[in-house]
């Protein structure tokens, strides 16, 4: 076997799981003619090709082993399972005004029960992260689908303002996992040349969670009131929890000292729960991720991507009810309508964001010796994902201001759509590139740029409605293009030309 040897992990960060080959053996081309021939007819066997990057063990335990149909119906749960992260924060986004009325505050107190699970999905995966590599992702999954049903059911049942926050954001920190180390399921089960592609089906189904919710319970809030959508939200949680029982095997694969033909039971695999590694947990684990602000090739991509999806995904979606509220007087239905743009645009920059990104990765390497393009080929795609959140951005603020009084017209909806077709595209490629970077930092890279976006979405609502007020709502557009001019696209061109230099290696410094 070509893993590292126990004795190289206690050297390395005193046991640090991230670097204990714990995802696959990574090597070089030339270094495939070290496998055993009777690995590497293993590996012919089972994938038809010794081009595999990385290298999976022989075990049929190995998630890189499993047929397709195990790692997609595995990476389609986990996806939805982020996607309810950012559906459950937005569902109330349409029932602002009744919950107001109901528990006798204002529009702007009733926002802020969106805003602050913003900010929980945010810091939660920094607790959840230590517990899943050492017990495994599926027993946080499914601890954190019972408790976020539970608390969707208190926020049902509570009557008042405090209780409802207080449940919410409960909700929040139980929901939260998936929407960070997602990035990890994806890198330790899919093999490289397809990486792009279930990145971006985990980043459009967190992106996707923002418009969706609104556009659904819209009608809910609108038909049969807005604590419905606490019912319903349970439910699908319950859903979610069966199905994962059934489907969502553990991907989190030790590789030390693995025997080549062992599979485990269906009950062992589905229904014994045990802690996988026994290192100790340490205190600095838990902020641990935070370290990869030291990284400009994760650093960077966490901040462009971090104001484009304050811009592009929640100034829109958080600005909707109020603006076109206020200017057009809709009800809950017909603002949830208003979303419909967002769905439509975040599909399309994903075909843009994930395939074609894969495409264009494949494409390069073919006309290179070495066959491994660097990873900053992969950021000429995030320049086309600027410029339509900038575009999209100026026509959502620009026409809502034209508008006349109580007279709709699609435009702003259409602004909002391509300004969500860029917001996916520079998700599924900045990400995407901090993973290729750093591949045996996947888990700590999707904690830490969930934590970097969702206090920077957090912030964004408390100080957009003044920059309405002060300065007005056509020309708050040009502060947000200088923002994401300055903080995405020229660091972007800086990160392109100097990222190799820059990007070294995790290996000696990543200590937890």
């Amino acid at each position: 076997m070509t893993d590292e040897k126990p004795e190289a992990i206690q050297q390395n960060g005193n046991g640090d799981l991230e670097h204990a080959a714990t995802h696959a053996t990574y090597l070089e081309k030339d270094e495939i003619a070290n496998l055993s021939e009777e690995h590497r007819q293993y590996l012919l066997l089972r994938h038809g090709t010794l081009e595999l990057d990385p290298v999976p063990t022989m075990s049929e335990a190995d998630p890189y082993n499993w047929p397709a149909w195990k790692k997609t119906s595995n990476i389609i749960l986990v996806a939805f399972h982020a996607c309810m992260s950012t559906f459950i924060a937005a569902a109330i986004i349409p029932a602002y005004e009744d919950i107001a009325m109901d528990l006798k505050v204002d529009i702007q107190h009733a926002s802020y029960l969106t805003s602050l699970q913003i900010a929980i999905i945010g810091g939660g995966p920094l607790f959840w992260r230590p517990l899943s590599t050492r017990y495994g992702r599926r027993p946080i999954f499914i601890i954190s689908l019972i408790g976020a049903a539970l608390f969707n059911i208190a926020c049902a049942k509570t009557n008042s303002y405090g209780s409802m926050a207080t449940c919410r954001a409960f909700a929040a920190f139980f929901i939260c996992p998936a929407s960070a180390i997602g990035s990890a399921v994806v890198v330790e089960t899919f093999f490289k040349k397809d990486r792009a592609r279930f990145m971006g089906i985990w980043t459009l189904m967190i992106t996707l969670g923002v418009p969706l919710a609104p556009f659904i319970f819209g009608f809910v809030a609108y038909n049969i009131g807005y604590r419905w959508i606490y019912w319903i939200l349970a439910m699908i949680n319950g859903g979610q929890l069966v199905l994962y029982l059934f489907l969502g095997p553990e991907t989190r694969f030790i590789r030390h000292h693995v025997h080549p033909h062992k599979l485990p039971s269906f009950r062992e695999a589905y229904f014994k729960f045990r802690r996988i590694d026994t290192t100790p947990f340490t205190a600095l684990e838990f902020i641990s991720p935070l370290r990869m602000c030291k990284y400009p090739c994760v650093m960077i991509p966490a901040c462009a991507y971090s104001m484009v999806f304050l811009f592009g995904s929640v100034l829109i979606t958080v600005e909707i009810p109020q603006l076109f509220a206020e200017k057009f007087h809709f009800n809950a239905q017909q603002l949830g309508l208003q979303f419909l743009g967002i769905i439509i645009g975040s599909v399309i920059g994903e075909q843009i964001g994930g395939h074609a990104s894969d495409l264009w990765m494949r494409q390069r390497a073919k006309k290179m010796a070495a066959g491994r393009p660097a990873a900053e080929y992969r950021l000429w795609l995030s320049y086309l994902g600027y410029a339509c959140t900038i575009c999209g951005v100026v026509v959502f603020l620009v026409r809502i201001q034209q508008a006349p009084e109580g007279k709709w017209n699609v435009t702003p909806v259409v602004g909002a759509g391509i300004a969500a077709a860029g917001n996916q595209i520079v998700t599924t490629v900045l990400i995407t590139y901090a993973v290729d970077c750093y591949h045996e930092e996947a888990a700590s890279i999707g904690v830490f740029i969930t934590f970097v976006r969702q206090i920077w979405g957090f912030i964004g609502p408390f100080w957009f409605p003044s920059m309405f007020t002060n300065v007005g709502i056509a020309n708050s557009a040009g502060v947000c293009v200088a923002l994401l001019v300055g903080v995405s696209v020229i660091p972007t061109l800086a990160l392109q030309l100097k990222g190799q230099a820059l990007r070294g290696s995790t290996t000696m410094t990543a200590r937890i």
